[in-house]
């Protein structure tokens, strides 16, 4: 039964703590925030300001630019305004196809009126809540705060330890109901028991031996970007120097 746990466990934080699992090297340590006019990259590297068309104000004081200069701003503040909002709504797109891995397995096992399957739905909205504190979605602009990085794990495993010992209860439970209702000796039953625990823990292997290569290639994804988006604002500030 622990093993279910684990399994599980491994599935949904796939989904959202991608980059600190696979080990990326670079530690975002600044908020950006995204809107129409410009983009903000705020942090321990200063405050960096930089338009569509690349104007930039660092520091608050608006910058001289050369050609070569302003060519790069533009290219960083395109880079940031496609793959922040691409992070997140991918990361959110895992977050949904991992719950529904487990939606289906519940109801073949479970049945569609399990318990478990409202304890998955509370489970996955509290994980988007935990996404949409790193990036956040406002109505006229997108903001990442990176130091909500340092505790989001740490919540989620408190999150998903919560509800996890709620899911396997009610699984054992539900299951344990169901082979009281067929009746027969009490060996049986408990034989039957954990023969559907064992059959829900075989499932899960299954599915994240089918689904795991694409969690893992969606965080070095992730990783990917993140990395590639913090080497061109460090080239940036090199090149305006």
């Amino acid at each position: 039964m622990l093993r279910i746990i684990l399994i599980v466990c491994t599935l949904l934080m796939a989904t959202f703590v991608v980059a600190k699992d696979h080990q990326c090297s670079v530690n975002l340590k600044d908020d950006i925030i995204i809107t129409k006019q410009q983009i903000q990259v705020k942090g321990a590297s200063g405050n960096l300001q930089i338009t569509p068309d690349g104007e930039v104000t660092f520091n608050n004081k608006v910058l001289p630019l050369t050609p070569m200069q302003r060519e790069h701003a533009v290219a960083y503040q395109s880079v940031v305004r496609a793959d922040l909002p691409w992070i997140k709504q991918h990361t959110e797109q895992k977050l949904v196809e991992a719950k529904q891995i487990l939606d289906n397995l519940v109801i073949r096992v479970m049945g569609q009126d399990s318990q478990v399957r409202n304890r998955l739905n509370t489970l996955k909205q509290n994980l988007d809540k935990q996404i949409d504190k790193v990036i956040e979605q406002r109505a006229d602009s997108l903001i990442f705060h990176h130091q909500q990085l340092k505790t989001i794990e740490a919540d989620s495993r408190i999150l998903l330890n919560e509800s996890l010992g709620g899911i396997l209860q009610d699984s054992i439970n539900e299951m344990g109901r169901k082979q009281l209702l067929t009746g027969g000796d009490a060996n049986q039953s408990l034989q039957n028991l954990l023969g559907g625990l064992s059959g829900l823990q075989q499932d899960l292997e299954l599915e994240w031996k089918k689904k795991g290569n694409n969690f893992r290639q969606f965080g070095q994804q992730v990783c990917h970007k993140i990395a590639h988006m913090e080497q061109l604002r460090i080239d940036l500030l090199k090149k305006l120097k």
